[in-house]
């Protein structure tokens, strides 16, 4: 009796936000798919443009404003540099958990075989070129390509 194959696992994250902790999600997720031996691709569209681009991947903030999780009231999380200490308070703590940063987690996934995608809408949305963006990222394609690309695959939101 013949043996059928199992089609290859392949995990399509997309992240359209550019929070230090909204950008995470999809980090380790493909990373998690990675060294399962999952295919894994994200792409990168609106607000999650900034996490692959050169000029704003070290500065990202966490969105404390209208986040109900935050614990903290809206008229608090507002107040001008709360982004900034949460963000610093965020980064301390994966420091003493050992998390890459953002752009190691992005270098990582790039070795492990994990594609990187842009959005071209948002990037002329956004007016921003290939050359904005971290060399990890491997093209910037359309909707449709996205579509094409993650045929058979598990697309995940984050």
């Amino acid at each position: 009796m013949a043996t059928i194959a199992k089609p290859k696992r392949k995990i399509a994250l997309i992240c359209s936000h550019g929070g230090l902790d909204e950008a995470y999600p999809a980090l380790i997720l493909a990373n998690a798919a990675r060294q399962s031996g999952i295919d894994a691709f994200i792409f990168f569209t609106f607000w999650g443009l900034d996490v692959v681009t050169e000029s704003k991947v070290d500065h990202l903030h966490v969105n404390l404003a209208g986040n109900p999780s935050s614990g903290m009231p809206t008229i608090v999380a507002g107040l001008p540099g709360m982004e900034s200490l949460a963000a610093r308070m965020m980064k301390k703590q994966m420091e003493e958990l050992e998390l890459p940063t953002v752009r190691e987690m992005l270098q990582i996934l790039e070795e492990s075989g994990a594609e990187l995608y842009a959005c071209e809408l948002a990037m002329n949305m956004f007016k921003r070129k290939k050359e904005d963006l971290l060399p990890q990222v491997k093209d910037v394609i359309t909707a449709g390509d996205f579509y094409e690309l993650s045929e058979g695959a598990q697309v995940i939101f984050t």
